[in-house]
């Protein structure tokens, strides 16, 4: 009988320890898809975390990527243990480097879906964010292009550090300033917004919280530390997240001494973009001679004409417009860019061939008549974004 008890024990401990390596393989086999996930989603204290996990690709931004926060995000704005959302790169050289534009330029060349539901579903997620009724804070440390700056500036806090390159540069790959660039570029003092989107022009560091792109500016090393605080906080409201964060931002010494980058040509730069078409710019800055104009000048006839054109319109309009109404104008636009050759030839020359000598068509301003700007700002019927 004591032997048969001895039997059984041994057996029942013999499964336990079977469930337990079966449990802690599990774990590992877990750990190690998340470790390998494009994005990585988690709960931490009061706050949802989304990681971009691309950092080979510098985090850019693909169609799986953005069907993974959306619905998630959706969540945590729900869920009354989620008080706020924080989002950040991994890798610690890029926040988000952009699109993936590459997948979407051989998508279109075939005509295949995804050229139309990358930036749809991009433009939907561009949209939660701009009105997630949760704090959303986005620490832009490292690289933040196109559609990095679509997944941060629509929140409600930006955190710049000294290693944050940002740029829209849309217009040297036949493209336009998309994500909600219509929406927040012309809302930037002056025309600094037309600068920044016509040209592609890089800020840099603090310079991006002076711009009023970013909210915040906080040194790299810190945030560790700062992301701690911030989701150590018990229910907090904005007022207490924005306590948080301008404690970190106040305490923050590098480069608060330096005059903002475009300081001496911000009068420029407002007298100069001030016109009623591209072509007004270019005549301005030509006119002006100035060794900045003359710079800008050259900047602007490396462009794609059709991209300026677009652009000069896009921005125009969307400073009249909701962020709804922007990026339901964009979807339009980023659809008739697929159909047109400078997004193909702009992507080759920068980005797959790097030889960076497009050959635009057409070639010129004059060449691109006000009908076929019409045509790309035509609403799509039941093609249009919905938000």
């Amino acid at each position: 009988m004591q032997k048969q008890e001895i039997k059984k024990l041994l057996n029942f401990r013999l499964r336990s320890l079977t469930r337990v390596q079966s449990v802690l393989q599990h774990l590992h086999m877990s750990k190690h898809t998340n470790a390998d996930a494009e994005v990585l989603l988690e709960k931490s204290g009061c706050a949802g975390i989304i990681t971009l996990n691309r950092p080979k690709a510098l985090n850019a931004l693909n169609l799986p990527m953005i069907r993974q926060i959306y619905p998630q995000l959706k969540k945590w704005e729900q869920d009354a243990e989620t008080s706020l959302v924080i989002i950040k790169g991994a890798g610690g050289k890029a926040f988000c480097a952009g699109g993936d534009i590459r997948a979407v330029t051989e998508a279109g060349k075939v005509g295949d879906k995804l050229s139309q539901d990358f930036f749809k579903e991009e433009y939907i997620l561009n949209n939660a964010i701009g009105t997630c009724q949760k704090p959303y804070v986005a620490l832009i440390d490292g690289i933040t292009m196109g559609g990095g700056v679509g997944l941060s500036v629509h929140g409600r806090f930006r955190v710049a550090t000294e290693k944050t390159l940002f740029a829209m540069p849309e217009t040297a790959i036949g493209l336009f300033p998309d994500v909600g660039g219509g929406y927040f570029l012309p809302r930037l003092k002056g025309k600094l917004g037309w600068y920044l989107a016509l040209s592609g022009f890089r800020l840099k560091g603090r310079d991006l919280q002076k711009a009023g792109i970013a909210t915040h500016f906080v040194e790299s090393e810190k945030l560790p530390v700062l992301e701690k605080d911030l989701v150590s906080l018990k229910t907090p409201s904005v007022e207490d997240v924005a306590d948080v964060l301008n404690s970190y931002h106040l305490k923050s010494q590098d480069g608060e001494e330096k005059q903002f980058i475009l300081a001496e040509h911000m009068e420029k730069i407002s007298s100069l973009f001030d016109a009623n078409s591209v072509e007004e710019v270019m005549h301005n800055l030509q006119q002006d001679g100035s060794p900045f104009a003359l710079k800008q000048l050259e900047i602007l006839k490396k462009m794609s004409p059709t991209s300026l054109k677009i652009t000069f319109r896009q921005l125009r309009e969307g400073a009249k417009m909701s962020l709804q109404e922007v990026l339901v104008m964009e979807y339009r636009l980023s659809q008739a860019c697929m159909k047109c050759h400078d997004f193909y030839e702009g992507v080759r020359a920068v980005l797959i061939e790097r030889d960076q000598n497009p050959k635009w068509k057409p070639a010129t301003l004059e060449e691109i008549t006000e009908e076929f700007l019409d045509s790309c700002f035509k609403p799509l019927g039941s093609n249009d974004l919905k938000l």
